[in-house]
């Protein structure tokens, strides 16, 4: 773990642009495009004379209309056909299970860590020896199996809250404000007093709430089951001196309710109502001017500038929760994207699908899909050429890096399975609803950890030191 930490640090600052999701997806439905462009004047490919042809199940709902484009520009000039399908927001480990038991079972599909790799290992084909590998800027953005390279990690991301210069700064005029500048919130009291402040003006201020909602469907609920959830992860982790447990204590789980407590209790919504609300409120929300802060990453930027906001007015700040020294942390930086070529798939997919990712991080038309229009920051040497993101949140991200801040890792890879997000997003749920309390939250953070972990992995150390 540690040097992964490293190896996304150095690339970060080799590149000067950091990135975070996930890792995540965001929104949409499950869509399909398939490509067989048979009147290509491009000479067909050996893959395509052999058969060869490529099927990803692409795991990011607000990026699948690129990948739809840039797989039929491949086609086009290859004449290889490549079918790109996109799992609706949180539903991709259910789609992936299904989709591998059909006879035409995805080519390319990810995974997001160490621990889901123990579910799919048999199914990635080792790229060790592949450009793929040799082109990354560290080995430790690899997911490795002994010798075998299992996985290949294909954007690093960062989240935090973003939120609203504009809105902040009229904040920053009113009288009485708690602060008149962004550089002064950086411990959680501040934090809190700023947003408790701003939820009071609210009117004055033209807005609804000082945050967006907190919507708990899947298009939403990753958001604080997975990403909000990985601040305590990361404190207790950082206190023990591990790099993943078996059993976790729950030490800052008081922190995880303050923070908690402060969204939902401050937003453009009752908190009996967020069982109706979804991301794409949220992200509508934020674009409409109706909040000033919204938990989110650099994924969102490409949605928030579509609706009119502009780079000027987006800033992100980290996600703090009242631990001992967060007037040092950063923002929340790593990957749980993993690239994985089908073992189980006929010699001549694998070959296809193998060039075309190399094509995907070596070709003008790929790289200014990742880079320009995705917004990400990737661990490959390829893109060091030009090809850096213009996505103002990575700037924002930057400036932390910069500013020697301590990034925070992403540590929820190391959760121990789907059914542990779910049941503290339940139990965080029936909280804000006031249907239930917050011991419950505690009881499925901590003795669904326990449950989870035994279930996936037996009798298993207890923890693993942060090597």
């Amino acid at each position: 773990m540690r040097n992964l930490k490293k190896g996304i640090a150095l690339a970060m600052a080799a590149s000067l642009s950091v990135c975070a999701f996930a890792g995540c997806g965001e929104q949409g439905t499950t869509t399909t495009a398939s490509t067989n462009d048979t009147n290509s004047t491009s000479t067909q490919s050996t893959a395509a004379a052999e058969g060869g042809k490529v099927y990803y199940l692409n795991f990011k709902p607000e990026n699948s209309a690129i990948w739809e484009e840039l797989a039929k520009t491949y086609t086009t000039q290859t004449g290889v056909e490549v079918k790109v399908q996109t799992a609706a927001s949180g539903t991709y480990e259910e789609t992936l299970k299904a989709e591998m038991a059909k006879s035409e079972a995805p080519t390319l599909f990810q995974v997001n860590g160490p621990v889901e790799l123990k579910t799919w290992n048999d199914y990635c084909y080792d790229l060790k020896d592949t450009s793929l590998f040799s082109n990354l800027k560290s080995n430790d953005f690899a997911l490795m199996d002994g010798e075998a390279a299992k996985g290949i990690a294909y954007v690093i991301e960062t989240y935090g809250i973003i939120y609203n210069k504009t809105l902040l700064n009229k904040y920053f005029e009113t009288d009485g404000a708690v602060v008149t500048s962004v550089d002064e919130i950086n411990n959680f009291d501040t934090f809190k007093s700023v947003v408790e402040d701003i939820q009071a003006k609210k009117d004055d201020l033209g807005i609804s709430g000082a945050f967006t909602s907190a919507g708990m469907d899947s298009s939403s609920d990753w958001r604080f089951k997975t990403h909000l959830a990985n601040l305590p992860i990361y404190y207790e982790y950082k206190a023990d001196g591990i790099g993943s447990t078996s059993a976790i204590k729950g030490t800052y789980l008081d922190n995880y309710k303050a923070i908690w407590d402060l969204y939902i209790n401050n937003s453009t919504c009752d908190p009996k109502m967020i069982s109706s609300k979804t991301g794409d409120d949220a992200a509508s929300e934020f674009a409409l001017g109706e909040a000033i802060f919204y938990q989110n990453g650099t994924w969102a930027y490409a949605d928030a500038t579509a609706e009119g906001i502009t780079d000027e007015e987006l800033g992100m700040l980290p996600i703090y929760i009242g631990a001992e020294g967060e007037e040092n942390q950063g923002l929340c930086t790593g990957t749980e994207n993993y690239w994985c070529v089908n073992s189980k798939a006929s010699e001549a997919d694998i070959q296809a699908t193998i060039a075309f990712l190399d094509w995907v991080i070596t070709s003008d038309e790929g790289r200014d899909a990742l880079a320009n229009q995705m917004g990400f920051v990737t661990p490959f040497k390829t893109f060091d050429d030009g090809y850096t993101s213009d996505n103002a949140l990575i700037k924002a991200a930057d400036e932390y890096i910069a500013a020697g801040k301590t990034s925070v890792s992403w540590n929820f890879p190391t959760i121990p399975s789907e059914k542990w997000k779910d049941g503290v997003g339940s139990a965080l749920l029936e909280y804000a609803q006031g249907t239930g309390d917050w011991d419950a939250v505690v009881t499925a953070f901590v003795q669904g950890w326990a449950d989870e972990y035994a279930a996936a992995n037996g009798d298993a150390p207890a923890e693993t030191a942060d090597q």
